[in-house]
């Protein structure tokens, strides 16, 4: 289409409902057919609502997907010398589109109040809405000037800087064949590691080494995580491995990583840092945070401060158990999509194919469980395995919790692990996790070539590329933790004190 669209326009369809967003010069409408279907999730694309979500799109979506965005291009759209100047996408304002009950139309709905962060101008927070369920309809929707973003520490022409060297970047990045898959030299190791680990595992649990056979098995769980981590980037088919060896649901993965790569450390946004009541990596959680993701409100009350008080002596406690809270999740997500129709997703089959892996799972699971001989066997040896994944929880979280929780891109809210090539393996090359959230479809075999020419486009640009060693990372995240959980010692003994004074007064 030919049409060309002002910014005030653009701005008016956003309030009416639509889902408006820029490619380069171009305007997109998703329907809301194609927004409950899209593969990476509906939050995916609702956080760049009104934004220009050109380098996005082109780092998400392979050639011949892109080719296919003209499909939803509604003309184009107005730009100043730098480029699209971004709105406020509604849903970071705590607005969402629900459909009524009784005519099946689309309604304006309030879930959250935004509230500005104390010490970051260019950040929202969202709190719950204190409204009744009634009235959060009737509020009319956003305004426009709920619309305007708030104020950034780059300019539009710095911003637009950055853009066009990550495009020449991307070019560099495509012309060195990186985006090629080393399937014999890259997966031809690991499928042997897999099948090492599967054989010992085998072996083991038949020669009554029980110990030893779950510790196999973990770590082929493990490994095996990589690789569907790289499918399911792909949006492939990976429901194998995923339900069936690991019991986990590779569609929960999916949708919940997608929002995790676009909104990085955001408190509000980003599900990989919302761990309330048991961690908060900052003292913005103290607000208790409405969660778009989870639609829930992460409440900071005195159990949840008295456990944050201990988060560093815990943390590693917590990882231990932290494929618990992998099926927790992803449990959740299969139940609440119970009744989704999600073509583009798979349809169907999809979502039975993955609770028919899960079941699957259980039962094999189970039955090595009960050939244990007796229940405190079993119980060692569901919690060694379950143990034995734990480096992959330590690997995540080595990658994100001790840097910014600004909203100010992958450099500064992302960190590399910096490991020598003969242990990369533990991590799955994931420990280059700079230029992996840069390039997320990127095969993680050609993550280590590809960062030496994200190092380059970082000083090129003056941007923060950050790299740990192992210990120090720890140190790192260990150190934000400490800090955040002092506060909450604080704060818990300064509620404790209120109250006694409280009580004093009424005896």
């Amino acid at each position: 289409m030919d049409r060309l669209w002002s910014r005030r326009e653009v701005a008016d369809r956003i309030l009416a409902g639509d889902t408006l967003v820029v490619y380069g010069s171009r305007l997109l409408r998703i329907p809301q057919a194609w927004l409950n279907a899209h593969p990476g999730g509906s939050l995916a694309i609702l956080h760049f609502v009104g934004r220009d979500a050109s380098d996005e799109i082109d780092a998400y979506h392979s050639q011949d997907t892109t080719r296919k965005i003209n499909m939803f291009c509604v003309g184009t759209v107005e730009t100043l010398p730098y480029g699209w100047e971004p709105f406020q996408p509604p849903v970071m304002l705590g607005w969402t589109r629900k459909q009524a009950s009784d005519d099946g139309s689309f309604t304006w709905h309030r879930e959250a109040t935004a509230i500005p962060a104390s010490n970051i101008p260019s950040e929202n927070l969202l709190v719950p809405n204190q409204t009744s369920a009634a009235n959060r309809h009737q509020s009319g929707g956003p305004s426009l000037s709920d619309l305007a973003p708030p104020p950034s520490n780059l300019s539009l022409e710095v911003q637009a800087q950055h853009s066009a060297a990550y495009k020449r970047l991307h070019e560099r990045i495509i012309k060195a064949g990186l985006y090629k898959t080393r399937y014999l030299s890259g997966y031809g190791p690991e499928i042997a590691r897999y099948l090492f680990l599967a054989f010992s595992s085998a072996y083991a649990y038949s020669n009554n080494w029980l110990i030893t056979s779950a510790a196999c098995l973990g770590f082929l769980w493990h490994q095996l995580v990589f690789t569907v981590h790289d499918l399911g980037h792909m949006g492939a088919s990976c429901h194998i491995p995923c339900d069936f060896i690991g019991g986990l649901s590779v569609g929960w993965w999916v949708d919940n990583h997608n929002v995790h790569h676009l909104v990085t450390n955001h408190p509000s946004h980003d599900p990989d840092i919302e761990h309330m009541p048991f961690m908060a990596i900052s003292t913005a959680f103290f607000n208790s945070l409405w969660s778009t993701y989870y639609k829930r409100t992460m409440t900071f009350d005195r159990f949840s401060a008295f456990l944050i008080s201990l988060q560093h002596k815990l943390f590693y406690v917590l990882l231990a158990f932290g494929r618990f809270n992998l099926y927790v999740n992803a449990y959740g997500f299969l139940l609440r999509t119970a009744f989704d129709h999600r073509k583009a997703k798979g349809g169907r089959w999809s979502w039975w194919l993955e609770v028919v892996g899960v079941v699957f799972f259980w039962c094999w699971f189970g039955a090595l469980l009960r050939g244990c001989g007796s229940w405190k066997m079993a119980l060692t040896y569901l919690f060694t395995s379950h143990l034995a994944t734990s480096p992959l929880h330590l690997q995540i979280v080595l990658s994100h919790f001790s840097m910014s929780t600004d909203d100010l891109g992958p450099t500064e809210t992302t960190t590399d692990v910096i490991c020598p090539p003969y242990l990369a393996f533990l991590h799955g090359g994931l420990h280059l996790q700079v230029t992996h959230h840069l390039f997320p479809r990127l095969p993680r075999h050609n993550l280590r070539e590809a960062s030496l020419l994200v190092k380059q486009f970082a000083r090129e640009q003056e941007l923060s590329y950050a790299e740990f060693g192992f210990v120090r990372g720890n140190r790192a995240v260990l150190g934000v933790l400490k800090a955040v959980a002092e506060q909450a010692r604080i704060l818990g003994t300064v509620a404790e004190n209120q109250i006694q004074e409280a009580m004093k007064k009424i005896l």
